[in-house]
């Protein structure tokens, strides 16, 4: 009995030592490597004359389903098809200062996983971020201007929150 009991004491801690010297000889994964950057749009955003009356247009032409901002297209994402995921199209005021500083009549905003993580990595890599990291309820957002000054927004949207808040407001998505 006292051998069996010192020949499975024995397995166990070298199975014990096994694990924890392969723990510590695999290499960790790095976090820039794994870092996922962009996964999918988030918005589109441009400068208009009128922005009623072209809600109004896209609205009876083509059939989207617009409110106050815009409109907002809803989709299942495809890592996880029962997760929702939502896009935000909004015509601005050509009087905008919402996309300086650049000069251009659009902006993209793109959905992202780790903001924080990734603005880190654009910092270290030379990226202008124009401003700090702000917090809402459906997401955090960053701006940041491309090799060109395009302004373009990163979101790493909170969908659970984000389609709460259109139910509140009575929006109806576009599916």
């Amino acid at each position: 009995m006292k051998k069996t009991t010192l020949l499975l004491l024995a397995i166990a801690t070298s199975f014990c030592f096994g694990f924890a010297f392969k723990t510590i000889i695999t290499k960790q994964p790095d976090e820039q490597a794994t870092l996922k950057r962009v996964t999918g749009i988030g918005g589109i955003f441009f400068k208009c004359k009128d922005t009623k009356k072209l809600r109004e247009w896209y609205q009876t032409h083509l059939g989207i389903n617009t409110n106050q901002y815009g409109a907002v297209f809803e989709w299942y994402q495809g890592a996880d098809s029962t997760k929702k995921g939502f896009l935000q199209w909004s015509p601005f005021k050509e009087t905008t200062k919402y996309f300086e500083p650049s000069a251009k009549d659009f902006m993209i905003n793109y959905r992202v996983n780790n903001l924080k993580a990734l603005v880190n990595e654009l910092k270290k890599e030379g990226v202008t971020i124009t401003d700090t990291i702000e917090t809402a309820d459906y997401g955090k957002f960053v701006h940041i201007m491309d090799l060109e000054q395009n302004k373009i927004e990163l979101w790493e949207p909170n969908d659970v929150e984000y389609e709460k808040m259109g139910k509140q407001m009575g929006s109806k998505t576009t599916k």
